[in-house]
């Protein structure tokens, strides 16, 4: 799908961004997340965020331009953009909830094999 050059009225675009952000908030689950967005979003809209996250994490976490060029094919210029949005509190503020996620996990992991350790 094509954006048009032709902006719609500021009060639809507004309640049609504010039904967008409201359906990402009632998704609950990650396979819900899967289900719904990947049939909402293009192949090509779909990678297109889940490249900007990853470049973002991959950056906060100190892995090196040329690293994250190759391993997401991605250009120098893709990364140095997003390089400086990391800069905004929405980046800092997403960034952060993918984080606690991953040390949720990992402790969860951790606790499971301490008191089941056949699993």
């Amino acid at each position: 799908m094509q954006v048009s050059k032709r902006n719609v009225s500021p009060i639809l675009k507004k309640q049609i961004e504010k039904m967008w952000y409201q359906l990402v908030v009632d998704i609950k689950t990650p396979q819900d997340a899967e289900v719904i967005l990947g049939g909402l979003l293009s192949e090509t809209e779909l990678e297109a965020v889940t490249k900007r996250l990853a470049v973002g994490y991959w950056l906060s976490n100190g892995r090196s331009y040329e690293n994250i060029r190759e391993n997401l094919k991605v250009s120098s210029a893709t990364i140095a953009a997003i390089a400086q949005e990391l800069k905004k509190p929405e980046w800092t503020s997403a960034l952060q909830r993918v984080k606690a996620e991953e040390w949720a996990t990992k402790w969860e992991t951790r606790i499971n094999k301490l008191f089941n350790p056949r699993s």
